[in-house]
């Protein structure tokens, strides 16, 4: 069958890497995609937020599997426009309806709907514009430090955590009158700071039944030790060392199961993936947020580790057969590491050309932000700009290998974390 992935990053390339192994797939587009996904795929020259330009594509290339991969068209209603359309209702879609992509779209949607259901997290209060003067008193006798969220989506880096009360503050009155984040900070979530270790659990679900993927931990922090703002992400580990069957059978029995539950008692068909952040806290599983797609860079961890036909397991989705797939995962152990161009994820310059690719070797390299010029050659284009994703019998080997790649590679400006998995392998000992 053709297939279609809508997206241009790290995780759109690691699907296509992934996709164009499967005997299903006759034809593979990626819109718009990146240079490294013209290697595997064809890119077709429009936003995946153009939907009529993906209406067509869909009809004129005979479609017949689209992969959402950002959380942007999800949010914005792809999947409502395409069913929508009556010659398109064959077409088989991996991802959730604008009522489904809540989750990710609204951190005041989600927070209500987790304790809706009893699903553990942080405690929380959410403020607008209106209730500001409320929200800066409530400020004030909370407990540091304060976790501050825009609602909306904010790119991976709407999440403030304040080390005092006049720094959460001026955050709040960032997002709610400085319009900090746009509308995405229209409402701002307040959380309680759980203090415990982080990681990510990944679900596909076909409405009903569903499969756990391998879990991931990775690093938001631009700088090293998690320090500076955040970003999309600065790399990522698969499996992680803490989430032993212990703790994930308590993240199905707690959340996952209760998540799926909560959504079908609310009338949402989800089919698609349902990225669980979650804090280990002191053993207990406790939900940071939801979004309703694979992360970045965890995607280039985990799907490494999934030996079976992938696109099977996309397929048993759409058609909710989930129950009747399974699939394989590698003991080994993933780990990728992102380079980024300099003053990311602040002003940063497009356009450096890269180099040494073709030295690095037994590491997969995924595109995140890149384009050609006229000349076949590869440039930087974005922030986070490849991901280098290597798998290995022990940590500390996958660790080597990927920091071994990244110092390889070159552009100007480049940087890149040099401690990516280095709490896990002290965790572990």
């Amino acid at each position: 069958m053709n297939i279609l992935i809508l997206g241009s990053g790290g995780r759109e390339h690691a699907f296509a890497w992934k996709i164009a192994q499967s005997p299903h797939c006759d034809e593979l587009y990626v819109a718009p995609g990146n240079a490294g996904t013209a290697q595997v795929a064809t890119n077709l020259p429009f936003s995946y937020n153009d939907f009529e330009a993906i209406a067509k594509a869909i009809s004129d290339l005979k479609i017949k599997l689209v992969i959402v991969g950002p959380e942007e068209p999800l949010v914005n209603g792809i999947v409502d426009f395409l069913k929508a359309r009556p010659e398109l209702s064959r077409v088989k879609i991996v991802g959730p309806d604008r009522l489904g992509a809540q989750l990710e779209g609204s951190k005041d949607f989600s927070k209500n709907f987790m304790m809706k259901y009893a699903i553990p997290t942080a405690a929380s209060r959410t403020f607008t514009s209106e209730t500001l003067e409320e929200g800066l008193c409530y400020l004030e006798n909370h407990a540091l430090p304060i976790v501050l969220k825009a609602d909306g989506l904010a790119a991976g880096k709407g999440v403030i955590i304040a080390e005092s009360i006049a720094t959460a503050k001026a955050a709040m009155e960032d997002m709610l009158v400085g319009a900090k984040f746009g509308d995405a900070g229209n409402k701002v979530v307040v959380e309680q700071f759980l203090r415990g270790i982080e990681l990510s659990v990944f679900v596909l679900t076909d409405g009903v039944n569903y499969k756990i993927l391998p879990e991931a931990k990775d690093y938001k922090r631009i700088g090293e030790k998690d320090t500076g703002p955040n970003t999309g992400g600065m790399g990522a580990v698969s499996p992680v060392v803490f989430a032993d069957e212990n703790f994930l059978r308590k993240v199905e029995n707690k959340i996952v199961k209760p998540t799926l539950a909560g959504l079908q008692a609310e009338g949402i068909r989800y089919v698609g993936f349902i990225f669980v952040g979650l804090m280990n806290v002191k053993g207990e599983p406790y939900v940071i947020e939801y979004n309703a797609r694979m992360g970045d860079p965890e995607t280039e961890v985990v799907l490494p580790r999934i030996q079976s036909d992938f696109v099977t397991l996309l397929l048993a989705a759409a058609d909710q057969k989930l129950a009747e797939s399974d699939f394989v995962i590698s003991p080994q152990t993933a780990v990728t590491t992102v380079v980024v161009s300099g003053g990311y994820p602040d002003a940063y310059e497009k356009g450096k050309i890269i180099a040494e690719l073709e030295r690095i070797e037994d590491v997969l390299v995924f595109h995140a932000g890149t384009a050609t010029n006229g000349n076949g050659e590869i440039l930087s284009n974005g922030g986070r700009v490849l991901t280098l994703t290597a798998l290995a019998n022990s940590l500390e080997g996958a660790v080597n290998k990927s920091q071994k790649a990244a110092a390889t590679v070159q552009f100007e400006g480049k940087y890149y974390r040099k401690d990516i998995g280095l709490d896990l392998i002290r965790y572990n000992d």
